[in-house]
């Protein structure tokens, strides 16, 4: 591979990755397994230790977890939280323990301490003079959510310890039981409600409730397995005896942990466990492996992202076998073609199974897949069915089941777009499927955040001809809701409500909603933050998009594509007049010390590149992702890369954050 290949596939692999580590830490929706995942940071990993040059200051071989979401007060960690490294066989953990005896010259083979490890989510909990007073998610490693009240409504957490300790930290994962996590999607299931996915997401999804009191209501619990006491007065040495003290304490550790003279013995542990998972009330989807010693612990240290003296075993996926019932086709928002297994329901992981996506016909053939066919299906990352192989066909058809040809929605014919995988409406403003689509992503989360519009009302306003457009959810009337099946006169005049509230959304979520191609959350804040009003982005040119740090051609080109298609301004149109206008986003200047200047920002800083993109905004200047002679300063810190070199070969005056800080006056 040529170093003009790496770079390109270096900047893909990290796009790819931030998605999905945004899909499982912040979303709570993961997408892929976590063996894909890891496969895709090791292939980064090796690039960039091939290629440095390339490698970016905000690369996600150096992240841990996802960033802190907003709508909580932010907590900095006293001691970073970091990520654990993963390993899929008995030989790579062999490999593991070895390397560590081999590269520390231990005399003897190292004790061992075997915990499962618990699929839920890692918190931090604060003690001062034996009080609990704050707790927090691990965040990306270095800053978390405060979601102290939460915590506290957790049983198995205590508020107050028996013992007098000035300084403690408890770190643990808050989990979900599966018999509690039966009862919740039992409870959502009587008021038709969306049901949880897996015990994970609903854990994580009850931590992050603003009202305390729903938290409390879901039934939550805690294993910890780590302290820190800035004191030595209880002479700990050992991880296991971290874990009984955790215990006197009042903490609730995880009973199956074990203490290991050597690997051997610790893969016993994985063997017998790996075989007993199922029977536990909580979701375990592997065992976490560690060095007794804190001493060497201490000796072996950490990499950019995990300690050395840790690991995770992963179990292999439970494996399935079932029938294909059905494939059915369903066509997305973008008028994508994607078909879909149903399977005759069956138990799998912690839930009862009975889709599962094909993804393309691509995959369909590859699988030689059909109706009647019987299939083994697992779960990838404990959570997201996927058919692996057929194991028998079914005597009524031998061969592959074949592509629609027409649109399953709307009968158009489908077509294929080049450089696609997928088959594709064209229909785009005429297919019911396609308006469903865009509508359930109008409302959802992360972009208008409407809540109480599901797919179920989304549904049947467009099937009733209500609602065609994101514009006509704003004249319905209280009287239009009452027309709809199972609606109250309360309920109605509640979703008229919520419609009429969202009309002022931020910048950064208006943009997200229109669901322009290749632009998401993470890429709709950043360009909200280069133009801080709707109409400054309306009128930009590709130049000026291409100024963004993180977006390239291929989605500026998408933007003005999005403007200068006429159904979309019609919809631009109609929202405005029916009083849907985006707030701006105009950061007040704080001195013009920086006018007219351009700076580019390369390399690790105290804080993100965001913070001082903003910093610079707000003292009169302007970022740029790229180097030219027009660039005014780089600001560089740890490990630069390209930008740094090219700016020394251009003659661009480069400058340090305490340099920078100099300039704007702190």
């Amino acid at each position: 591979m040529d170093s003009q290949q790496a770079q390109k596939r270096i900047t893909e692999l990290t796009s790819l990755i931030k998605r999905y580590s945004k899909e499982y830490y912040e979303l709570d929706a993961p997408t892929v397994s976590d063996v894909e995942y890891d496969q895709l940071l090791k292939e980064l990993e090796s690039l960039e230790n091939e290629f440095p040059q390339f490698k970016s200051p905000d690369s996600p071989t150096l992240k841990v977890g996802g960033s802190a979401e907003k709508r909580f007060a932010q907590h900095r960690h006293k001691v970073r939280l970091y990520s654990l490294d993963n390993t899929y066989s008995y030989d790579e953990l062999i490999s593991w323990y070895e390397k560590l005896q081999k590269n520390y010259d231990l005399a003897k083979p190292p004790e061992l301490v075997c915990e499962l490890k618990i699929d839920g989510l890692a918190i931090s909990l604060i003690y001062k003079n034996s009080k609990f007073t704050l707790g927090a998610t691990r965040g990306d490693g270095a800053v978390g959510e405060n979601i102290t009240n939460n915590l506290k409504t957790i049983k198995t957490i205590p508020h107050v310890l028996p013992d007098k300790i000035n300084d403690l930290e408890v770190r643990g994962e808050v989990f979900m039981p599966k018999s509690s996590f039966e009862k919740l999607n039992a409870s959502q299931r009587a008021i038709n409600a969306k049901l949880f996915a897996n015990p994970r997401n609903a854990a994580a999804g009850s931590l992050r409730q603003l009202d305390a009191a729903i938290t409390e209501s879901r039934d939550l619990a805690m294993f910890s397995y780590y302290g820190r006491i800035d004191s030595n007065e209880f002479n700990i040495e050992s991880h296991s005896q971290m874990l009984e003290f955790l215990e006197k304490e009042g903490f609730n550790v995880n009973p199956a942990y074990k203490v290991c003279k050597n690997v051997e013995e610790a893969i016993e542990y994985c063997k017998y466990w790996d075989t007993r998972r199922h029977e536990l009330d909580y979701a375990t989807d592997g065992v976490v492996i560690k060095l007794n010693s804190f001493e060497l612990q201490n000796e072996t240290g950490f990499t950019s992202r995990a300690p050395r003296w840790a690991t995770a075993f992963k179990f292999p996926p439970e494996e399935i076998s079932t029938i294909v019932e059905d494939i059915e086709i369903n066509v997305g928002r973008s008028g994508a073609v994607t078909p879909v297994a149903i399977l005759e329901p069956v138990y799998i992981s912690g839930s009862t199974v009975q889709r599962a996506t094909l993804h393309n016909f691509d995959e369909i053939k590859r699988l030689n897949i059909n109706i009647g066919d019987r299939v083994l299906i697992k779960k990838a990352a404990e959570i997201i069915p996927k058919v692996i192989c057929v194991t028998e066909h079914s005597q009524h058809n031998d061969t592959a089941y074949l592509p629609p040809e027409f649109c399953p929605s709307c009968r158009t014919k489908l077509v294929e777009m080049e450089g696609e995988v997928n088959l594709y409406c064209p229909n785009t403003y005429g297919c019911p499927e396609q308006i469903k689509g865009r509508l359930e992503y109008w409302v959802s989360k992360d972009c208008m955040d409407i809540d109480g519009i599901g797919d179920n009302i989304v549904a049947q306003l467009v099937d009733k001809k209500m609602v065609l457009t994101a514009a006509d959810l704003y004249k319905l009337t209280v009287d239009d809701f009452l027309k709809l099946d199972l609606i109250a006169k309360k309920s109605a005049q509640n979703l008229y409500n919520v419609i009429q509230a969202s009309k002022n959304p931020t910048l950064a979520r208006f943009i997200n909603s229109l669901g322009i191609r290749h632009v998401g959350k993470e890429t709709s804040e950043l360009i909200a933050q280069r133009f801080s009003t709707f109409n400054a982005l309306k009128n930009a040119k590709v130049e000026d998009i291409l100024e963004i740090d993180g977006i390239g051609e291929k989605i500026a080109v998408s933007i003005l594509d999005f403007f200068s298609n006429s159904y979309n301004n019609k919809l631009l149109q109609d929202l405005e007049l029916y009083g849907v206008v985006p707030q701006e986003n105009v950061a007040q200047n704080t001195s013009d010390a920086l006018k007219g200047m351009t700076f580019v920002i390369t390399g690790t800083l105290s804080d993100t590149r965001d913070v001082f993109a903003s910093l610079i905004k707000q003292n009169g200047g302007k970022t740029s992702s790229s180097v030219s002679k027009k660039t005014s300063y780089v600001l560089a810190g740890e490990n630069p890369g390209s930008k740094y070199d090219k700016a020394e070969a251009l003659g661009v005056k480069i400058i340090d954050e305490k340099q920078f800080r100099q300039l704007i006056g702190e």
